[in-house]
């Protein structure tokens, strides 16, 4: 199989010893206050790692949540989670472009590293707006002047054009971080690899629409889907059964609305690449779980929670029989192990299955670490959302277009 290369410079392109700013992804689940630990802090760890052995200064951006969230909180704590990933110490200073942060990045030395402020702390990062409008704010005006060099490393919000992603790549030499060339690699491969034997694509979760639009765009790559979630249902109910309505759920009616046509149309336009659930499982009286033929259903009286165990087998064999799966979103409520089947006998085929396979999603992924899977046994483990949908249906993502253009010379920088 073959692969097409980024047209974007890498961190095997950057001189060691340089002033460096690196835009990472940290945004992680808070609780009382307090960040989680996650896959975001080992992964970017690695460039963060490589960074300060190469000699450079390093000063980092992050976000974590938005204003008026919950989770809108300072990036302390993320320094401290992040050194210990990265095995080097980290300093926190709370401001991103003001007199101290000014400061903090003046006194760096050859291997430190530094973590600025939330960046959404600041105004001129939020708004979606073009990279000139981005790069001529007082944020990138203020900080570009103090570095040689801009890393993005984070990949999972290159769908963004905020200022911290979009506005550098116009005024300094730009590259990529360990995790953005990772997973453009391995995201852009359904659409770039050839592949000699069969490509699969698992595809589930709560959002039917993501699942529609990927399976729209990816009709002539794909030679079997493997449908569950919510999405799975919808298109049961297109095929005429029962289900994919909401029962104490407000997930099933209003996307049916939204989705209809191209649901029936994708139905219909490609029935022999659609594997459908031939059985649900659900949460029977006694709190056990359930399994139905979705033939004998006659009308959805419970929400369905799973894939049924002949579909489990089914799909079991539909895996084993590629040479690349791909996943995009849970088969059923995985997080309770009553209706772990679906997600986890899907993850497990493709575990023992040499195949090329990446995960995509952060819910997905997060199967694999809650019933003892490990991330070895995969081609990649995608920790991007948003990104690996956009990367899967083909449209663009700005910070990466930015990268391809730095390095093709369009910009001063």
């Amino acid at each position: 199989m073959a692969s097409a290369s980024p047209s974007f410079q890498t961190l095997d392109d950057l001189a060691s010893g340089r002033r460096v700013l690196a835009r990472l992804d940290l945004n992680s689940p808070v609780e009382d206050g307090a960040v989680r630990d996650n896959r975001r802090f080992s992964r970017h760890a690695e460039t963060v790692a490589e960074l300060a052995d190469d000699g450079h200064r390093v000063a980092l951006l992050a976000h974590q949540g938005r204003p008026g969230d919950d989770d809108f909180v300072s990036l302390e704590g993320h320094a401290e989670v992040l050194a210990e990933h990265a095995g080097v110490d980290v300093e926190f200073v709370p401001d991103t472009f003001g007199e101290a942060a000014l400061a903090a990045i003046d006194d760096l030395e050859a291997g430190d590293v530094l973590l600025l402020e939330n960046t959404r702390m600041c105004g001129d990062e939020l708004p979606e707006e073009e990279p000139e409008t981005k790069a001529d704010t007082e944020f990138v005006r203020t900080l570009a002047p103090e570095f040689d060099a801009y890393v993005n490393d984070a990949y999972s919000a290159a769908h963004r054009k905020h200022a911290s992603l979009v506005g550098f790549p116009l005024v300094l030499p730009s590259y990529a971080g360990r995790v953005m060339e990772t997973e453009y690699e391995a995201n852009t491969a359904i659409a770039s690899r050839e592949f000699d034997g069969d490509v699969t694509m698992v595809v589930g979760g709560t959002k039917a629409t993501d699942v529609v639009g990927v399976m729209e765009a990816l009709d002539e790559k794909v030679d079997t889907f493997c449908l569950g979630g919510v999405a799975g249902e919808l298109f049961l109910r297109a095929a005429g059964y029962p289900v994919g309505r909401d029962v104490d759920t407000d997930l099933f009616d209003d996307q049916w609305a939204d989705n209809e046509d191209t649901i029936r149309s994708v139905l219909e336009d490609r029935e022999g690449q659609v594997r459908l659930a031939s059985d649900l499982a659900y949460e029977d009286d006694d709190g056990d779980r359930a399994e139905v033929a979705v033939d004998d259903v006659d009308e959805k009286e419970r929400s369905f929670l799973d894939v049924g165990s002949d579909t489990v087998d089914e799909y079991d064999e539909v895996i084993r029989g590629s040479e690349a799966v791909f996943v995009k979103g849970a088969l059923g409520v995985f997080e309770d192990e009553r209706f772990s089947d679906g997600t986890v006998g899907a993850l497990s085929a493709i575990a023992e299955t040499d195949c090329f396979s990446v995960v995509g999603g952060g819910d997905t992924s997060r199967a694999i670490e809650m019933y003892g899977l490990s991330e070895d046994d995969f081609s990649h483990v995608s920790i991007a959302g948003g990104a690996y949908i956009r990367a899967l249906t083909g449209e663009p993502l700005p910070a990466i277009e930015l990268l391809e253009r730095n390095a093709a010379g369009e910009f001063d920088g």
